[in-house]
């Protein structure tokens, strides 16, 4: 929202800025967090909800899924998640009352920053075609509008049923139980959007799309690879991680276009050293490289590494293990020697000294770690950089064993367990065979849609029905003018949220929005008190019981909703005791241990004080269930990408006060930026070279192949030490640029860390709020 805001809403384009920051948390982070959650929460509330979260006995926090130590501090959470749980335990209200006084319309014109910030849902609305305003409707009556638009379909597949992160394997686990009776595969997730490059890669390197170290790996590690991620914001517990492993005597190198304070210095908050002294220096060595040139990188390494065995035999490769357990190792080193030296500095932009660097420490370490996220998933050519980081690990063999292996860092809380649970477009035959026969009923096999094809199907009208559990899909998705025209095409459009965003003000011809329960909120049932699980980003699962009494008596759980929804969608037809389900979260545990491999005896494990981890194969015993049945080398063709004269290569990426599309501040405290989010941060030099000043105001235009162009206005010009002809800018104001069909090959997942811009110049805006 560039320039004048409406009343209340504040500008995001004047921001003040800084220098930024060379460490992080400490003391600013505990006063921040403090103040916020006071703000939502009151004194009271704020110390009986943070004291539950993360705890044994309390609530999985909803702000990341970094998994929980065994020895947890009184306060086990970071600044980000107390964020969270404070916009979700906020004490401030959306009624009938608000969607009376708002429009639709006047609601399409504030922030997402303004809607989230106006509380927590408290009845089902519903916004009839034609009308104005949304308006109170009756469960009953919001299952009948649902029902009756389903079941009018011309074909199931006309349906589409995206879910967030969020959603508790309980819930996933009966989302996609009700998709498949009514007939469709299409479930698409936000791990379409972020992680699926790592899971396309995995399952075929090693047989499972899942990371295969556990938290104590971390601390057992010589060698720890942070690559194109950002702990300090976007995970902060791991910085406690990385901090211990660092104890241990772990050597720590971060890969990252721009330096990000938590990796530089981190200020533990629970620790004196951290409060009152200077923190602990985490990263041994910074590379700091090109966009989009990691598998340059690991490329580069890896035939140094076989050029070192070749003059030492025996010493630097792990013969027996790649002999035993791998495939097509020849093939993979003939393609890694001929990779030419002079192509690897170019597409990483880093001196050959700092790549020496890396190789001398890779040498020195017996086990080694390579963590990543979003840095290397969200470009053209991520499947094939993390197949590189995979042979990388396969040289020497770190993987299936203790302190090595691979870490694909995820974001949302649960959104590893969503998959785990049958929350996938493209379902295995065996899960389908498994879901067959618990239910009796013929699930359907053709594959559905993901996310981008999702969005195109809504756009082709191939697609009528959008029905969203959690998440904020319009403004999460890439190109918002296309993903915004299709979800208008939509017959409805139905999202089952806590509080507003984006997505209930871009609506189809009608739309619902029916609020649910927070993770810190008791869900009672006709069994009596419930709890779900969730899976963390290590394959732990544990449960998650909250405690507060909810927003609204009027708030159903997301089971519950499921149930109700598919009762009166399937009637009678349904081979599932639904209502059963819905009244016992016990008995859906029970199915799910018959259905999914490594939840047998699940009711009983997940009431094990700190839950239970699930089998991870190529991590337990060094097998791998490939199509080969061993782990795989791959030689992919060496990419990265090509930025013409007088052009930048951009990526999108969150603030300091951000999780995902929900905006807690307008402050990116590491970064300096105060008050604002319309900013692009630019090289000095590059900056210079262009003729943009500090403080200089730029559209941004992408450019694309055939021709076309997508703009982003009114955004203010940072100088800012990201890597040579890189840039950076917040999402999701930048989402607008990255065009529907700029995606990964294989996974899909769309582009957004590599996107060619040019800045034009254009004025400041005028006046603020």
């Amino acid at each position: 929202m560039a320039g004048k805001a409406p009343a209340g809403d504040p500008v995001q384009d004047a921001p003040e800025v800084s220098a930024p920051q060379h460490a992080a948390a400490g003391l600013p982070a505990i006063g921040h967090t403090l103040r916020i959650a006071q703000q939502q929460m009151g004194v009271r509330r704020t110390a009986l909800t943070l004291l539950k979260v993360n705890q044994k006995d309390g609530f999985d926090c909803p702000g990341c899924a970094w998994p929980e130590p065994e020895h947890r501090h009184t306060a086990e959470f970071c600044e980000n998640g107390a964020k969270a749980v404070a916009e979700e335990a906020t004490l401030r209200r959306v009624t009938a009352d608000f969607f009376a006084a708002h429009s639709v319309a006047d609601l399409g014109r504030r922030s997402g920053y303004w809607l989230g910030q106006q509380g927590r849902l408290t009845q089902p609305m519903y916004l009839p075609d034609g009308a104005e305003h949304y308006e109170p409707v009756p469960w009953e009556r919001a299952f009948e509008i649902v029902a009756d638009e389903l079941t009018g379909l011309a074909h199931p597949d006309e349906a589409v049923f995206y879910t967030s992160g969020r959603t508790s394997n309980e819930a996933a686990f009966l989302y996609q139980l009700f998709a498949r009776e009514f007939g469709t595969n299409n479930l698409p997730d936000c791990s379409n959007m972020c992680h699926e490059s790592s899971g396309s890669a995995l399952a075929e390197t090693i047989g499972i799309g899942k990371g295969s170290v556990l938290l104590e790996d971390l601390y057992r590690a010589d060698l720890i690879i942070v690559a194109g991620q950002n702990p300090g914001t976007n995970h902060p517990r791991m910085l406690s991680a990385l901090e211990k492993a660092k104890a241990s005597g772990a050597k720590i190198v971060t890969v990252n276009p721009l330096p990000e304070a938590g990796l530089q210095r981190f200020k533990n908050p629970q620790t004196p050293k951290g409060l009152a002294g200077g923190g602990t220096p985490l990263a041994d060595l910074f590379l700091q490289i090109r966009l989009g040139g990691d598998q340059a990188l690991f490329r580069a390494l890896n035939k140094a590494l076989l050029e070192a065995e070749d003059q030492a035999p025996d010493t630097v490769l792990d013969h027996a293990f790649i002999a035993r357990h791998t495939h097509g190792f020849q093939h993979y080193a003939a393609a890694a020697r001929a990779t030419d030296t002079d192509e690897v500095l170019r597409a990483t932009g880093l001196p050959q000294s700092d790549i020496d660097r890396l190789l001398g420490m890779v040498l020195d370490a017996k086990s080694v770690i390579v963590c990543w996220a979003m840095g290397l998933t969200q470009h053209k050519h991520s499947v094939p950089t993390i197949k590189e980081v995979v042979n990388f690990l396969l040289l020497r063999g770190n993987i299936g064993r203790p302190g090595a292996g691979v870490c694909p860092v995820r974001g949302h809380s649960n959104v590893q367990g969503d998959r785990t649970m049958g929350i996938y477009e493209k379902p295995a035959p065996a899960f389908l065979d498994a879901l067959e026969k618990e239910f009796g009923f013929a699930p359907p096999r053709e594959h559905g849609l993901d996310t981008v094809a999702a969005i195109r199907a809504l756009r082709d009208g191939d697609a009528k029905v959008f029905f969203a559990m959690g998440g904020n899909f319009v403004a999460a998705s890439p190109d918002t003018d296309v993903t915004e025209a299709a979800m208008r095409r939509a017959r409805l459009t139905v999202h089952v949220s806590t509080k507003l965003n984006r997505s209930h003000v871009v609506t189809g011809a009608r739309a619902l929005i029916l609020p649910t329960l927070g993770r810190t909120e008791k869900d009672v049932q006709a069994a009596g008190e419930q709890f779900v699980t969730v899976e963390d980003s290590m394959g732990m699962v544990h449960a998650s019981r909250g405690g507060l009494e909810p927003a609204s008596p009027l708030l159903l759980s997301e089971p519950a909703i499921i149930c109700r929804l598919a009762r009166a969608v399937l009637g009678p037809r349904s081979r599932v005791p639904w209502q059963e389900l819905e009244g016992d979260y016990d008995a859906v545990r029970d199915r799910i241990s018959r259905v999914i491999p490594g939840f047998d005896d699940f009711n009983v494990k997940v009431r094990r004080p700190g839950g239970f981890t699930l089998p991870h194969a190529p991590r337990d015993s060094r097998s791998f269930p490939t199509a080969t049945g061993l782990a795989n080398f791959t030689a992919a063709p060496l990419e990265y990408p090509q930025v013409p004269e007088g052009r930048l290569l951009l990526q999108t990426l969150r603030s300091h006060d951000q999780y995902n599309t929900t905006i807690y501040g307008l402050d990116d405290r590491y970064r300096g930026i105060k008050g604002g989010r319309r900013v692009v941060l630019v090289n000095p030099d590059d900056a210079a070279a262009l003729g943009f000043a500090d403080g200089a105001y730029t559209d941004l235009v992408s450019e694309w192949t055939d021709g076309s162009e997508r703009r982003a206005e009114g955004f203010r010009v940072v100088h800012y030490p990201t890597a040579r002809g890189c840039a950076a800018a917040y999402y999701p104001e930048t989402n607008v640029l990255v065009p529907l069909d700029h995606t990964a090959d294989t996974s899909n997942t769309p582009a957004s860390k590599s996107v060619v811009v040019r800045l034009e110049q254009t004025t400041p805006p005028g006046g603020s709020h």
